[in-house]
């Protein structure tokens, strides 16, 4: 089987080392997916995320003249369903709201240092 760059192929993880996993793509070839490429999330251990011999889809980064063929495991998966953005409430521009809430949050301080005073004195 001819590897494509950019093509997408399952493979078997063959080995895992502390900066990746070996995963055979076919008889003739096996590829590194570096530990940046196994998930979308920071990697620290890569055993916690796969095993040898677990079968895994793996899309070809690269294939180096020497025939290294470089691979990721996370840019295999589809990509993952944006969320739609929350609206945000809309800040009131009027002086008398921004006033009303400084003033609530004023009191709510000055009453909260009062109570941490009365606590030291007794």
């Amino acid at each position: 089987m001819s590897i494509a760059v950019g093509e997408i192929y399952t493979g078997e993880v063959m080995g895992i080392t502390k900066f990746g996993a070996f995963v055979k793509i076919d008889e003739k070839t096996t590829g590194l997916v570096h530990i940046s490429e196994v998930a979308d999330t920071y990697v620290k251990e890569i055993g916690d995320f796969l095993q040898v011999g677990d079968e895994v889809k793996v899309k070809v980064l690269n294939v180096a003249e020497n025939g290294k063929v470089g691979l990721s495991i996370k840019k295999a998966q589809p990509p993952a369903p944006k969320q739609p953005p929350q609206p945000q409430p809309i800040p009131s521009d009027r002086f008398e709201d921004k006033l009303a809430e400084f003033m609530k949050n004023s009191n709510e301080k000055l009453t909260q240092l009062k109570r941490h005073q009365e606590g030291r004195r007794r």
